[in-house]
């Protein structure tokens, strides 16, 4: 099954991301001083999406239901982009002082029996020296951002161990990669559900911070997952009133004698086109 286009998700995943040592060809090092030489790098690994474990969805754009990814999903992205189209940033670029400084490219991006795997050498930065000891001490998360491209929706599967409240299963068969790599709050699907409520999923975290510099894109994604919630029936938290929107500022009123300021009804040609876009309809010319 087609999945709704243009909605970039998040999911988090169980494993920590890693650091090993590489050195360049031909770099034995000092014999017996212990110290790094010239050449020697910082490899970060990281596997970001266990297959075919199920996992609860419980967000306040998505509804709550149950997914797993299968094997397989991300074969066709990691062909058509390489290890180096899918960026890798730390707290998917939304960091206070790194922002979307890229951490390393990737050199090393295929899928293994239980995950995607991903090999990214650091670049030789300041930011990513802060962030080193943290990764050396397994301290963050890791997490990855994709769109689904195809997905298979099981409405009424009834109650079953893994699925003790008979929630709607989703699986992932196909996704399209954009972005991987470490987080501070990663939403581990492996987490209790005590400690999965206490968290906010990834896209909800995604769309609050979009709030203030992004609105317009935050506003094609609130009718977007709408549509979605709609499409297969999901519910939102029931204890929650939803996000608030982003204030809008009020427009001026003009001074006395001057024209009125013009005012136009509707969605602009560009808007409509990426509203389609979206939600995956092409537009008639």
């Amino acid at each position: 099954m087609a999945a709704i286009r243009g909605l970039k998700l998040i999911r988090g995943a169980a494993m920590a991301p890693t650091l090993t040592k590489a050195r360049a060809d031909g770099d034995n090092g000092a014999a017996g001083d212990g110290t790094a030489t010239a050449g020697a790098s910082d490899v970060m690994t990281v596997e970001f999406s266990r297959f075919d474990s199920w996992y609860e969805i419980d967000s306040w754009w998505e509804g709550r239901f149950l997914e797993r990814t299968a094997r397989g999903a991300f074969k066709r992205t990691i062909k058509a982009s390489g290890p180096a189209g899918v960026k890798v940033l730390f707290n998917h670029g939304r960091d206070m002082q790194i922002d979307q400084k890229v951490l390393g490219v990737a050199e090393v991006l295929e899928e293994r029996e239980t995950s995607p795997y991903m090999e990214v050498p650091l670049l030789d930065t300041s930011y990513n020296r802060d962030l080193i000891p943290g990764l050396r001490a397994g301290a963050y998360g890791s997490s990855f951002m994709f769109e689904v491209v195809r997905e298979d929706w099981n409405h009424d599967p009834g109650a079953a161990d893994h699925n003790p409240d008979g929630l709607p299963e989703r699986t992932i068969k196909e996704v399209r990669l954009f972005e991987a790599g470490p987080v501070t709050w990663p939403a581990n699907p492996d987490a209790t559900a005590g400690l999965r409520s206490a968290m906010r999923s990834g896209v909800d975290w995604l769309m609050e911070s979009l709030n203030d510099q992004e609105r317009e894109q935050r506003e094609e994604l609130v009718r977007a997952f709408a549509a979605f919630r709609a499409m297969h029936g999901l519910s939102t938290p029931p204890d929650e009133d939803g996000p608030a929107a982003p204030a809008r500022s009020t427009p001026k009123t003009p001074a006395p004698g001057t024209a009125p300021a013009r005012h136009v009804e509707g969605l602009s040609a560009a808007a409509r086109q990426r509203r389609f876009t979206l939600l995956g309809v092409r537009s008639q010319t």
